[in-house]
C-alpha cells in the first residue's frame, strides 16, 4: 500500500500544535471519524478553538519540513518560504547568488524540479493549511447558530480559501481561459477521509476556483451573522474575509466583483479602526509590528518563537537589512532598478530603498550609518524595520504582513476601471492622500497604472507573483540590476517553467496521481542580454 504522503506528513505537523487537544487521535490511539469530531465539538466547543489556533500556527514554523525533507533548510519556515520563493522567482526582488542567499535555487528556476526542497516545501506548507483547516470545518455544523463556533467556522473556510488560491496560481496558469485545465487535488472536510486511503487527483482550475468562491461567500455570511471580534490580526475578519474575495475576483477577471468586494473589505476594516499609513508614516521604515493601523490581516511572532530563538531561521533573516542575520552577509535584497527610477521623489516610498548613491531619505542618521557600514549595495530594501526599531537586533520576532488595506484601494481601482466605472480617481485619490501629492497617472491604461503602483506599494510582500500571472506578464528581468549576469531571463508568459510541479514523493505516494499527471516541464532559463 502506498504512503499517504499529504497526510501523514501533514498529521504530525497538525498535532505539533494541537497538542492534548488534538481531536483526531483517541485515547487509546484509533483515529476520530468527522462524526465523531463534529460530536465531541459540540460537548466541548474549546477544542475547536485549539484547532483554529492550529491552522494560524501553520502559517509559521521552524523548519516544519525537516522530517519530510530529510534535511535541515533555513529557507523552511512555513508560509513565509512560499512569499520569499515566488518573490524570487519574479523581477522586482533583486539579489545575489552566493553562500548565503538560501533563494539561489529561486533565483535560476532550479526549484522546478519535481525533486527540489523547496518543491516540497512548497506543497506542505500550502496542504497543511488545507489540512488544519478541514480538521476545524468537519467539526462544526454548517448551519451552526452559536456565534462563536459560526466564527470557528469562518476561520476554517477563509484559511482554506487562501490556500487554495494561493495554490491555484502556483500550479496552473492564471483562471481566464484555463477553467478546464487542471490544477490540484481538491480535498475538502467531505473527501479527506477517502483521499486518506484511495488518494485525491487533479482538480479542475474552475471546481477549485467554485471551491474557493463558495467557502468565501460562507465566511462572509458567518462572519456577518457572529460578530465575535478577533483578539489579533492572526485571525479572519469580516474585512479580510472581503479582502480575499476582492483578490480571487480580481484573479478572476470578475472587475465589478473585485471592486465591490474591496469597497465592503475598506468598510469593514475602517470599522476597525484601520486606515492607510499616512505619508508621514511611510516616510519612514516600518512594517514590523500587526498593530500597525494599516495591517489588516499578518502572521503574529512572538520572541519565544522557535524561529526566532534560531536567530537566523525566519523571514527577516532573509529579508531584513537592518536586523542580524543572513542579509548582514548576502546583500540583502534590492528593488528593480528600473522600477526604482520610475518613482519620482515626491513619493514617500522612494525612501523604502537606498538610491544610486546609498542613500535614504527615509532614515535616520544611525540607520544610515548602518546601512553604509554593512556595505549594502544601491537600491537595497529599508522598507521593512527591524524588531521594535531596534537597529541590528538578533531577536527577529518581527511580525509578517499579509494583507494591508492600501491593496484594496488598489484592487478598487483596478477593478473600477476594468468594469467600466472611474478607477482613475479612485487610484489619484489614494495615492495622492497617502503616498505622493505630486501623483499623477502617465497615459490612460489604470490597470497598468495600478500594476505598477502594486509592484511599489506590495514590494516585498509575496504577493507579486500573483499579479505577473494573471495579467500574463511573464517574467524579464533585464534592465533591473541584478548582480549574476547568469540570472538575467526573459521567460514569456506561456512557458511552463511559470508553473510548480508536483513533488516527486506525491506522484508516488497519491494512489490517484501519476507521472502523466504531471506539469509538463517547461523551457530551462536562459541568461540574456541585459538590455530592451
Amino acid at each position: 500500500m502506498k504512503t499517504k504522503y499529504i497526510f501523514a506528513s501533514l498529521l504530525v505537523a497538525s498535532l505539533t500544535f494541537a497538542g492534548c487537544e488534538d481531536m483526531d487521535t483517541l485515547p487509546e490511539g484509533s483515529t476520530v471519524t468527522s462524526s465523531q469530531k463534529e460530536e465531541i465539538a459540540q460537548q466541548d466547543p474549546t477544542k475547536i478553538g485549539a484547532r483554529v489556533n492550529a491552522i494560524f500556527a501553520q502559517f509559521n514554523q521552524y523548519m516544519p519540513n525537516e522530517g519530510a525533507l530529510g534535511a535541515s533548510r533555513h529557507n523552511d519556515i512555513g508560509y513565509p518560504s512560499v512569499m520569499l520563493f515566488t518573490d524570487t522567482n519574479g523581477n522586482d526582488v533583486v539579489s545575489d547568488n552566493n553562500g548565503y542567499n538560501w533563494t539561489g535555487n529561486d533565483l535560476d528556476y532550479m526549484d522546478r524540479s519535481q525533486t527540489s526542497l523547496e518543491c516540497q516545501m512548497v506543497w506542505n506548507d500550502m496542504y497543511s493549511i488545507v489540512y488544519a483547516s478541514n480538521n476545524v470545518i468537519s467539526g462544526i455544523d454548517p448551519k451552526v447558530e452559536d456565534p462563536t463556533e459560526q466564527y470557528y467556522l469562518a476561520q476554517g473556510l477563509g484559511a482554506r480559501a487562501f490556500a487554495y488560491w494561493v495554490m491555484a496560481q502556483l500550479y496552473q496558469f492564471n483562471y481566464k481561459g484555463n477553467e478546464t485545465k487542471p490544477c490540484v487535488p481538491l480535498i475538502t472536510e467531505k473527501n479527506m477521509e477517502e483521499a486518506a486511503t484511495k488518494g485525491c487527483p487533479r482538480a479542475t482550475v474552475q471546481d477549485i476556483y467554485t471551491q474557493i468562491t463558495t467557502d468565501l461567500t460562507s465566511a462572509i455570511d458567518l462572519l456577518t451573522k457572529s460578530k465575535v471580534k478577533r483578539t489579533d490580526k492572526r485571525y479572519i475578519s469580516l474585512a479580510v474575509a472581503y479582502g480575499l474575495s476582492a483578490r480571487v475576483n480580481l484573479t478572476m477577471h470578475e472587475y465589478g466583483a473585485a471592486a465591490t468586494a474591496a469597497d465592503n473589505a475598506i468598510k469593514a476594516a475602517t470599522a476597525e479602526g484601520l486606515v492607510p499609513s499616512s505619508y508621514a508614516e511611510a516616510s519612514k521604515p516600518n512594517f514590523w509590528s500587526s498593530d500597525e493601523q494599516n495591517w489588516m490581516w499578518g502572521i503574529i511572532v512572538s520572541e519565544t518563537d522557535r524561529v526566532v530563538t534560531s536567530g537566523i531561521v525566519n523571514w527577516p533573516s532573509h529579508m531584513g537589512s537592518m536586523n542580524y542575520g543572513y542579509a548582514n552577509y548576502s546583500g540583502g535584497r534590492q528593488i528593480n532598478k528600473e522600477l526604482y527610477d520610475a518613482i519620482p521623489n515626491s513619493d514617500a516610498r522612494k525612501g523604502w530603498w537606498l538610491g544610486a548613491d546609498l542613500k535614504s531619505n527615509n532614515l535616520t542618521e544611525d540607520q544610515q550609518a548602518m546601512m553604509t557600514n554593512y556595505g549594502y549595495g544601491a537600491y537595497t530594501q529599508v522598507k521593512f524595520a527591524p524588531y521594535k526599531n531596534e537597529l541590528e537586533t538578533s531577536v527577529n520576532a518581527n511580525d509578517i504582513p499579509l494583507m494591508r488595506i492600501e491593496e484594496m484601494y488598489l484592487i478598487k481601482a483596478e477593478g473600477e476601471a476594468m468594469s467600466g466605472q472611474d478607477g482613475r480617481t479612485t487610484l489619484i485619490n489614494f495615492v495622492k492622500k497617502y503616498r505622493d501629492p505630486s501623483y499623477s497617472p502617465a497615459g490612460t491604461d489604470i490597470q497598468e497604472e495600478v500594476f505598477k503602483q502594486r509592484r511599489i506599494e506590495l514590494w516585498g510582500e509575496g504577493l507579486n507573483w500573483f499579479d505577473l500571472m494573471r495579467l500574463n506578464k511573464g517574467v524579464d528581468r533585464r534592465g533591473a540590476g541584478y548582480p549574476n549576469s547568469e540570472m538575467i531571463f526573459k521567460i514569456e508568459p506561456t512557458d511552463n517553467v511559470l508553473l510548480w510541479p508536483i513533488p516527486e514523493v506525491e506522484l508516488q505516494s497519491n494512489q490517484a496521481l501519476s507521472e502523466a499527471d504531471q506539469n509538463t516541464p517547461g523551457n530551462t532559463p536562459k541568461p540574456v542580454a541585459d538590455n530592451k
